[in-house]
């Protein structure tokens, strides 16, 4: 899960580096290194902590070359130290090598490298250089030959950048399982683990394929299988620029994310009006497998009931991480749908392939365009939400649930389960839930200040049922990602057995109730909690009293179709968590331990 960035060119290199590294920032954050090649051979800076606290070693003696590789790492092996930051190089200091991904089998590789090779680090990467030193004398001094012979070697996944002093206008790049795209400029090109680190630089993006390297100089990208065979692409035109993940005067990214809930809803239905997203489900699909990681399965679940209910067809719902381990539920007459905001999630991608292999439908739902995900699909709705770049997911939620829902509805329709008559009126329902959005959105102030009476010394429980089952899922997962206390989430109808044990006066319980089909069920769930001395906020449709009767705080939603329900409730829980965190003086943005692109299992 972490970021790289790479540039040969005309231009002084560290610049565009750091530039880079704090666009890819949340994809790791717990140290970052650069390093250059000039007329004295590499140079390298490498920190612990944040991408300005590198920058600010850089100034004290600055790196000058045209040639480099930027690394901010997301620990997996190793502890969080100088040593164990990227970039990590070869016994002789030709070699630079930065690493996205895990070596599986870098132990018995060390061990035997480490008879004539000294370790500097306690990570699996280091192994990559060494190695690389090793079979650079077979390869003829041939440095991409080199790196390919090293990568037969590897198990695991991996996306590297290497330079080596001998080849001062060349970076070598490979891939297996974890992403990289290259940027093509003039006279200059570049290297990174995702599209945004490049877009201030160029919009042309090539992304390399699974099992491919490729060389990068200032006249161009040569891009290879493993077998050294030349492949050409036609590169991807990105339309959406830089700008558009600015913070806009938002004291956070997460802040203006939530903020902007409206525009993004009203983005993505206005994709369906358009026609834009045109899916095409084979006709003999009597069965849904919904796979996704985090947040992306908190939609899943959704997903099942929308389909269950509007299209009357089975849906299993899985962790990623687990179906690919377990007796599948895919096949020829399943539709497996995959979820995933970066396109990138490994388990999720591992779980695609184990659908095609048993000869399923793929249908990709994403936000990222030119995405593994997007390109092993058969067909893909790709989001309309813009770049995310708190990772926490907000913005990214809401809109993977609006095209849940309105596959859901094309699905009926298809089906013959949801006449035309009933699929209009929901269209026209769907069409109020940008306004609806923003004004909820205007609670913010009331919602900062029940944040603030139950900051500190107190557990969080949610709880849900149907459509906001999920809801509830998330609002636990956003209070437990930024404010780094735990939080739970339960069916409200199974309080009784067994979780009504942790109530107490220290207890908020966040019950997401607006009118639906078990409204009345919620409220005798709340009542059960109330009457263990356990504090209540409700998210409930205005004007309920019965919800409000027994609630000690109500955010209130606009009435809506059930089905809908879950767009509009998950925004006071976004900013509940928001607040709650803030006030804890969190970092909302790039929380401990986690990562936005979750590319190793």
């Amino acid at each position: 899960m972490c970021g790289i960035v790479g540039y040969v060119g005309r231009r002084q290199a560290v610049g565009i580096l750091i530039d880079g590294l704090q666009r890819l920032e949340y994809r790791g954050y717990d140290s970052a290194g650069i390093v250059v090649l000039n007329g004295h051979g590499l140079a390298c800076e490498k920190r612990t902590g944040k991408i300005a606290d590198l920058e600010a070693g850089i100034r004290r003696g600055a790196l000058p070359g045209r040639t480099g590789l930027g690394h901010t790492r997301w620990a997996t092996h190793g502890v969080v130290n100088t040593a164990n930051a990227h970039p990590h190089f070869s016994c002789d200091r030709k070699i630079a090598v930065v690493h996205n991904g895990i070596i599986e089998n870098h132990a018995e590789l060390r061990e035997e490298l480490e008879r004539t090779h000294q370790f500097r680090s306690g990570t699996d990467t280091e192994v990559i250089p060494h190695l690389i030193e090793v079979l650079y004398k077979e390869a003829g001094g041939d440095i991409l030959r080199a790196v390919n012979l090293a990568v037969e070697k590897l198990r695991g996944s991996l996306a590297i950048g290497v330079i080596h002093a001998d080849h001062p206008n060349c970076i070598s790049v490979a891939r297996i399982n974890c992403p990289l795209v290259l940027g093509l400029g003039e006279g200059e090109n570049f290297l990174a683990s995702d599209i945004p680190a490049l877009l201030p630089y160029t919009r042309r993006i090539v992304p390399l394929e699974e099992n491919e390297i490729a060389a990068i100089d200032p006249s161009g990208v040569r891009i290879f299988d493993r077998k050294l065979n030349p492949r050409s692409r036609r590169p991807l035109e990105i339309k959406w620029n830089a700008e558009t993940a600015a913070k806009d005067g938002y004291p956070h990214f997460m802040a203006q994310e939530i903020a902007v809930q409206g525009d993004s809803v009203e983005a993505e239905i206005e994709a369906w009006d358009r026609g834009v997203q045109n899916v095409a489900i084979p006709r003999d699909v009597d069965r849904v497998a919904v796979v996704g990681c985090g947040t992306a399965w908190h939609a899943g679940l959704v997903a099942k009931v929308a389909l269950e209910e509007l299209a009357g067809i089975p849906v299993d719902v899985g962790f990623a991480s687990e179906v690919r381990y377990g007796d599948h539920p895919f096949g020829k007459r399943t539709l497996t749908l995959a979820i995933s905001q970066s396109g990138e999630t490994a388990d999720t991608l591992a779980s695609v392939r184990a659908a095609r292999e048993a000869g399923s439908t793929v249908l990709a739902l994403t936000n990222t365009q030119g995405s593994t995900l997007a390109r092993e699909a058969d067909q893909v709705i790709c989001m309309h939400s813009g770049p995310e770049v708190g990772v926490a997911a907000t913005k990214t939620y809401t809109s993977q649930l609006v095209n849940i829902l309105f596959l859901a509805l094309h699905l009926g329709r298809a089906r013959g389960t949801l006449s035309q008559e009933r699929l209009d009126e929901l269209v026209r329902e769907a069409r109020k839930l940008p306004a609806q959005a923003r004004k909820i959105l205007r609670q913010d102030t009331l919602i900062r200040n029940c944040a603030r009476k139950f900051q500190e010394g107190y557990g969080f429980m949610f709880i849900g049922r149907r459509y906001n089952l999920p809801t509830a899922y998330e609002g636990a997962l956003k209070m437990k990602e930024i404010t780094y206390f735990p939080a739970e989430a339960y069916g409200a109808g199974e309080m009784k057995h067994g979780p009504l044990a942790l109530v107490d006066h220290r207890m908020v319980c966040v019950a997401v109730a607006p009118r639906g089909r078990a409204t009345e069920k919620m409220v005798s769930n709340i009542e059960e909690v109330r009457a263990r001395g356990g504090h209540i906020i409700s998210v409930a449709t205005e004007g309920d009293r019965a919800v409000a009767g027994v609630s000690d705080q109500v955010f209130e939603i606009p009435a809506c179709e059930e089905m809908f329900s879950p767009i509009l409730a998950v925004l006071p829980l976004q900013l509940l968590a928001y607040h709650r965190a803030v006030g804890l003086d969190r970092d909302v943005d790039r929380p401990r331990n986690l990562a936005k692109s979750v590319t190793v299992e």
